[in-house]
């Protein structure tokens, strides 16, 4: 396998005829690869076609290749290779709703992201694509699976919630209270943010990378600005490096303890819930206290980080998360004590090995159905490559995993966060960005709380964005929930679905 180069857009890339894809995408899925993103692309401006790009990566030997399949403007569709890599479907049906490229042989021919009611007039990805006044026509896109059967009956949920959460729709197919299929709907309130970045500046849109999703704005940022340096060929300063870490592992710590208190929600446990708020509460004054953000926005930026903290605040920071962990600690003794909690937990929502490993799942719940998988240990990036990363792993794939692996990435993160203190150099904390050739492309990874986070950049015109692909660890994780559902009680839903706490505008971008 040949190893990641970034540079130009033909550059460390294998051209694949797309006739002979499913069959190349085949040989690297029997030798242990996953889909870390794909991305179409519409190059005809610069005098080529549309294009696929495969980026598939290999955990075990830590390496990068990405394969490349021109799709000709006159005859725009490629052979579907979900059949042989499961975890291509969410990404053929978009690249077929946005850009207009038909997988063909596709095992689900519904549409994902344009859904609804929706107009006909092109596709928006293309660079041709011109928002019209007035639509002359809409259609009908909606397909949604329905339930026959003696005894089969179906639950609509959504997507309107009561309450203040993203619009989700789930359809289940139940035998009493047992759920026999759940067929979940998403993408009601796609912003189009990869269209807005196209023709701005990085600068501009490193906003958008932030507000991809409000709750791991310091995720995106880092991948957004990790893409951009290798297209530059740029190293930041160390002391960046690991700022960049104090502030990725916070929002990990803010996230993960939330977590812990929504899954309380949805079994009823409301010491858990209460203290799970207040934990939350606690870290997130902390972050504004450091940066001036409660969220970590604007503190990542392409070349570093625009943060300077002095010697005696990172004291204060160590001083403040000791006794806050020691608060954890002993609010997470509590909730473990509780027999209901935990056998409510226990065997409920599982997600097995083979079903994760067919999904390409990351984060938690790769890590909960025992994949040994973690951007930071298998593609380390700034000073993660340093720090000594113990990968908590549990086999049961049950909630109670899930909330196990939190609960120790919540210990972890506090002590990588304090291991970085003590190898914190002075220094520096931004450097300038070189000119950037147009036509090359790059990319950035980091390991978000919900598990790796990617992002595609191809840069144009003068230096701005020419695409910009995002693939969050929501994006890859919502396909699988439906196989962690299925045997499971309607009224342990909310629980299941709230330990693997996956975001929706991370996918509606």
């Amino acid at each position: 396998m040949i190893g990641y180069v970034t540079g130009r857009w033909n550059e460390g890339v294998e051209p694949v005829d797309r006739s002979l894809l499913p069959e190349r995408m085949g040989e690297y899925r029997r030798k242990g690869c996953r889909i870390l993103t794909m991305t179409g692309t519409d190059e005809r401006l610069e005098g080529r076609q549309f294009a696929l790009y495969w980026v598939l990566a290999d955990d075990r030997q830590g390496s990068l290749v990405t394969l490349r399949t021109d799709i000709p403007e006159d005859d725009p569709q490629f052979p579907s290779v979900t059949a042989v890599f499961p975890a291509a479907n969410w990404y053929e049906r978009e690249v077929r709703d946005l850009l207009g490229l038909k997988p063909i042989g596709h095992i689900d021919p519904r549409p994902l992201v344009l859904h609804g009611d929706w107009l006909e007039e092109g596709y928006p990805l293309r660079k041709d694509y011109r928002q019209p006044a007035r639509p002359s026509s809409v259609v009908d896109l909606d397909r949604p699976v329905h339930y026959r059967g003696e005894g089969i009956v179906e639950v609509p949920v959504g997507p309107i919630h009561a309450g203040i959460i993203e619009p989700g729709h789930f359809r289940f197919g139940t035998l009493g209270d047992h759920i026999v299929h759940l067929d979940p709907r998403l993408f009601y309130t796609h912003r189009g943010l990869e269209k807005q970045a196209e023709g701005r500046t990085v600068e501009e849109a490193l906003q958008l990378a932030e507000r991809t999703c409000g709750v791991c704005a310091a995720s995106h940022a880092a991948s957004f600005s990790q893409a951009i340096e290798r297209i530059a060929n740029v190293k930041i300063p160390e002391r960046a490096e690991g700022l960049r870490v104090i502030l990725l592992e916070m929002e990990r710590m803010y996230n993960h303890v939330g977590d812990l208190g929504n899954i309380c929600a949805g079994l009823g446990f409301a010491f858990g819930v209460q203290h799970g708020a207040r934990l939350k509460e606690r870290l997130m004054q902390i972050n504004e206290e450091l940066t001036g953000h409660r969220y970590l926005r604007g503190v990542i930026q392409p070349g570093g980080v625009d943060w300077h903290p002095g010697e005696s605040e990172l004291y204060d920071l160590s001083i403040k998360l000791k006794e806050w962990m020691n608060d954890l600690l002993q609010v997470v003794e509590t909730i473990l004590s509780h027999d209901g909690t935990v056998e409510r937990m226990g065997g409920t929502g599982k997600l097995g090995l083979n079903d994760a490993m067919e999904m390409d799942v990351v984060g938690p719940a790769a890590r909960a159905s025992g994949i040994h998988r973690d951007m930071r240990r298998n593609f380390p990036y700034g000073m993660y490559r340093f720090l000594q990363l113990r990968v908590p792993l549990y086999k049961s794939g049950d909630v109670l995993a899930r909330y196990r692996v939190r609960i120790d990435e919540l210990e972890q993160a506090y002590r990588l966060i304090r291991e970085v203190m003590e190898l914190l150099p002075k220094g520096e904390t931004l450097v300038p960005l070189p000119s950037l050739d147009e036509g090359s492309w790059g990319i950035g990874w980091s390991e978000s709380p919900r598990g790796d986070n990617v992002h595609w950049v191809m840069i144009g015109e003068n230096q701005r964005i020419s695409r910009y692909r995002v693939r969050s660890a929501s994006y890859v994780n919502w396909p699988a929930v439906p196989h962690a559902v299925e045997g499971n009680i309607v009224p342990d839903f909310p629980l299941i679905n709230k330990s693997f706490e996956l975001c929706y505008a991370c996918c509606d971008r």
